[in-house]
């Protein structure tokens, strides 16, 4: 799939003076026929004209928007390099045997998890707080 690389710069705003072009329309087409021409040269393919809008401040909150004409050219990215076969992957060596077969342990026999019943076990009193905590 072909991939592009895109520039965009504005449109020129005011007509250059060229000999032999009379009217506005005459020395604006020769303005935007330099620009054209001199990115073709490097590799630039004119693609369109957009005219979108831009948000400008004006004073210290105040802000109003403007449109703005751009042109857009684009020229295709080179080729990637070809790229070189992928060595297989050898699969991983399997686990050594063991020597010995594993012994589980065995689970201890603690008693009841009950306590003898009666009174409550007393409490000593409650750890002073810092003054810096009140």
């Amino acid at each position: 799939m072909q991939r592009y690389e895109y520039r965009v710069m504005p449109a020129p705003r005011k007509a250059d003076k060229v000999r032999g072009a009379k009217t506005t329309e005459d020395r604006f087409a020769a303005s935007l026929t330099a620009v054209m021409n001199e990115l073709g040269a490097q590799g630039w393919e004119y693609l369109r004209a957009d005219t979108l809008p831009c948000e400008e401040r004006t004073g210290l909150t105040g802000s109003k928007t403007t449109f703005q004409t751009l042109l857009v050219f684009r020229r295709p990215l080179p080729e990637p390099e070809a790229q070189r076969p992928v060595e297989p992957v050898l699969p991983l060596p399997a686990p050594p045997e063991p020597s010995a077969p594993v012994r589980r342990p065995t689970p201890l026999w603690l008693g009841k998890a009950e306590a003898a019943p009666g009174a409550a076990p007393a409490l000593g009193p409650a750890a002073p707080r810092p003054a810096a905590e009140e």
